[in-house]
Protein backbone atom coordinates (compact mmCIF):
# COMPACT_ATOMS: atom_id res chain seq x y z
CA UNK A 1 0.00 0.00 0.00
CA UNK A 2 1.34 3.39 -0.90
CA UNK A 3 0.27 7.01 -0.57
CA UNK A 4 1.90 10.39 -1.07
CA UNK A 5 4.33 10.16 1.86
CA UNK A 6 4.29 6.61 3.19
CA UNK A 7 4.35 2.93 2.31
CA UNK A 8 2.57 0.29 4.38
CA UNK A 9 4.01 -3.18 3.96
CA UNK A 10 3.54 -6.54 5.60
CA UNK A 11 5.58 -6.82 8.77
CA UNK A 12 8.66 -9.03 8.54
CA UNK A 13 10.53 -10.76 11.36
CA UNK A 14 13.38 -8.24 11.21
CA UNK A 15 10.92 -5.49 12.23
CA UNK A 16 10.69 -7.06 15.69
CA UNK A 17 13.95 -5.35 16.69
CA UNK A 18 12.43 -1.95 15.97
CA UNK A 19 9.12 -2.80 17.64
CA UNK A 20 10.99 -3.90 20.77
CA UNK A 21 12.85 -0.57 20.85
CA UNK A 22 9.74 1.49 20.15
CA UNK A 23 7.42 -0.33 22.52
CA UNK A 24 9.46 0.50 25.60
CA UNK A 25 9.26 4.23 24.80
CA UNK A 26 6.67 5.84 27.08
CA UNK A 27 5.60 8.31 24.38
CA UNK A 28 4.69 5.33 22.15
CA UNK A 29 3.04 3.13 24.76
CA UNK A 30 1.32 5.79 26.85
CA UNK A 31 -2.11 5.01 25.39
CA UNK A 32 -1.67 1.28 24.68
CA UNK A 33 -2.37 -1.63 26.99
CA UNK A 34 1.07 -3.19 26.59
CA UNK A 35 3.09 -3.22 29.80
CA UNK A 36 6.28 -1.19 30.07
CA UNK A 37 8.40 -4.25 30.87
CA UNK A 38 8.15 -5.77 27.35
CA UNK A 39 11.36 -7.14 25.88
CA UNK A 40 12.52 -8.32 22.46
CA UNK A 41 11.52 -11.92 23.22
CA UNK A 42 7.97 -10.79 24.07
CA UNK A 43 7.71 -8.95 20.76
CA UNK A 44 9.01 -11.98 18.84
CA UNK A 45 6.56 -14.36 20.57
CA UNK A 46 3.72 -11.97 19.83
CA UNK A 47 4.82 -11.62 16.18
CA UNK A 48 5.02 -15.40 15.64
CA UNK A 49 1.64 -16.05 17.32
CA UNK A 50 -0.02 -13.40 15.19
CA UNK A 51 1.54 -14.67 11.97
CA UNK A 52 0.04 -18.10 12.64
CA UNK A 53 -3.41 -16.66 13.39
CA UNK A 54 -5.57 -16.01 10.31
CA UNK A 55 -7.66 -13.47 12.25
CA UNK A 56 -4.68 -11.13 12.66
CA UNK A 57 -2.70 -8.94 10.24
CA UNK A 58 0.52 -7.04 10.90
CA UNK A 59 1.88 -4.09 8.93
CA UNK A 60 4.84 -1.75 9.15
CA UNK A 61 4.51 1.92 8.24
CA UNK A 62 7.50 3.23 6.28
CA UNK A 63 8.60 6.50 4.80
CA UNK A 64 8.97 6.54 1.02
CA UNK A 65 12.66 5.65 1.46
CA UNK A 66 11.39 2.42 3.12
CA UNK A 67 12.64 3.45 6.57
CA UNK A 68 10.16 2.04 9.14
CA UNK A 69 8.45 4.70 11.25
CA UNK A 70 5.46 2.90 12.76
CA UNK A 71 3.20 -0.07 13.09
CA UNK A 72 -0.36 -1.24 12.42
CA UNK A 73 -1.85 -4.34 13.97
CA UNK A 74 -5.28 -5.63 12.94
CA UNK A 75 -7.13 -8.31 14.88
CA UNK A 76 -10.52 -9.98 15.05
CA UNK A 77 -10.67 -10.41 11.27
CA UNK A 78 -14.08 -12.03 10.88
CA UNK A 79 -14.68 -13.03 7.27
CA UNK A 80 -18.19 -14.35 8.06
CA UNK A 81 -19.33 -10.97 9.37
CA UNK A 82 -16.95 -8.84 7.27
CA UNK A 83 -15.52 -7.04 10.28
CA UNK A 84 -12.16 -6.40 11.90
CA UNK A 85 -10.49 -4.31 14.58
CA UNK A 86 -7.57 -1.92 14.15
CA UNK A 87 -5.98 -2.85 17.44
CA UNK A 88 -2.78 -0.82 17.31
CA UNK A 89 -1.53 1.98 15.11
CA UNK A 90 1.33 4.33 15.94
CA UNK A 91 4.14 6.46 14.57
CA UNK A 92 7.14 5.71 16.77
CA UNK A 93 9.69 8.46 16.28
CA UNK A 94 8.73 11.77 17.85
CA UNK A 95 10.22 13.65 14.90
CA UNK A 96 7.74 11.93 12.58
CA UNK A 97 4.70 12.68 14.72
CA UNK A 98 2.36 15.58 14.04
CA UNK A 99 3.30 15.50 10.35
CA UNK A 100 0.14 13.74 9.21
CA UNK A 101 1.75 10.29 8.81
CA UNK A 102 -0.66 8.72 11.31
CA UNK A 103 -3.68 10.08 9.49
CA UNK A 104 -2.23 9.05 6.15
CA UNK A 105 -1.56 5.54 7.49
CA UNK A 106 -5.06 5.21 8.91
CA UNK A 107 -6.63 6.40 5.65
CA UNK A 108 -4.50 3.92 3.70
CA UNK A 109 -5.28 0.97 5.96
CA UNK A 110 -8.99 1.84 5.89
CA UNK A 111 -8.86 1.80 2.09
CA UNK A 112 -7.22 -1.63 2.25
CA UNK A 113 -9.83 -2.90 4.72
CA UNK A 114 -12.85 -1.68 2.78
CA UNK A 115 -11.61 -2.10 -0.80
CA UNK A 116 -9.39 -5.20 -0.61
CA UNK A 117 -10.79 -7.14 2.33
CA UNK A 118 -14.39 -6.07 1.54
CA UNK A 119 -14.99 -5.26 5.18
CA UNK A 120 -18.38 -3.91 6.23
CA UNK A 121 -17.31 -2.71 9.68
CA UNK A 122 -14.00 -1.55 11.15
CA UNK A 123 -13.71 -1.02 14.89
CA UNK A 124 -11.05 0.50 17.06
CA UNK A 125 -10.69 1.69 20.61
CA UNK A 126 -8.55 4.20 22.42
CA UNK A 127 -7.64 5.02 26.00
CA UNK A 128 -9.53 7.68 27.89
CA UNK A 129 -7.54 10.90 27.49
CA UNK A 130 -5.97 10.11 24.11
CA UNK A 131 -6.81 13.40 22.41
CA UNK A 132 -4.84 12.63 19.24
CA UNK A 133 -6.79 9.41 18.60
CA UNK A 134 -10.06 11.10 19.52
CA UNK A 135 -9.55 13.95 17.07
CA UNK A 136 -8.35 11.73 14.24
CA UNK A 137 -11.21 9.26 14.61
CA UNK A 138 -13.76 12.07 14.65
CA UNK A 139 -12.16 13.67 11.58
CA UNK A 140 -12.34 10.39 9.66
CA UNK A 141 -15.98 9.75 10.54
CA UNK A 142 -15.76 7.01 13.17
CA UNK A 143 -18.87 6.78 15.33
CA UNK A 144 -18.57 6.53 19.11
CA UNK A 145 -20.30 3.36 20.32
CA UNK A 146 -19.62 3.66 24.00
CA UNK A 147 -17.15 3.47 26.83
CA UNK A 148 -15.86 0.11 28.04
CA UNK A 149 -15.08 0.68 31.70
CA UNK A 150 -11.93 -0.92 33.13
CA UNK A 151 -11.60 -2.78 29.82
CA UNK A 152 -7.85 -3.25 29.87
CA UNK A 153 -5.07 -3.51 32.39
CA UNK A 154 -1.67 -1.89 32.02
CA UNK A 155 1.06 -2.08 34.63
CA UNK A 156 -1.47 -3.23 37.23
CA UNK A 157 -3.97 -0.41 36.62
CA UNK A 158 -7.32 -0.65 34.84
CA UNK A 159 -8.23 1.75 32.04
CA UNK A 160 -11.41 2.70 30.21
CA UNK A 161 -11.57 2.38 26.43
CA UNK A 162 -13.65 4.42 24.01
CA UNK A 163 -15.19 2.08 21.42
CA UNK A 164 -15.68 3.31 17.85
CA UNK A 165 -16.66 1.94 14.46
CA UNK A 166 -16.74 2.96 10.82
CA UNK A 167 -19.06 1.27 8.33
CA UNK A 168 -18.36 0.82 4.63
CA UNK A 169 -21.06 3.33 3.58
CA UNK A 170 -19.66 5.92 6.03
CA UNK A 171 -16.17 5.34 4.66
CA UNK A 172 -17.32 6.05 1.11
CA UNK A 173 -19.15 9.22 2.14
CA UNK A 174 -16.49 10.62 4.48
CA UNK A 175 -13.15 9.39 3.11
CA UNK A 176 -13.01 7.45 -0.15
CA UNK A 177 -14.78 9.85 -2.48
CA UNK A 178 -12.86 12.88 -1.16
Amino acid sequence: MESKNIIIRKTVFEDCYLFAEWEIMSEVTEFFSMNSDRCYEDVVREFVRRELDKTKLQFTICEKNELPIGRIYISKVDRDNDSLDITRIYIADGENRRKGFGEEALRLILEYCFMNLHTERVTLSYFEGNKVASGLCEKLGFKHEGLARNACKKNGKYHDLHLLSLLRAEYYVKIHDR
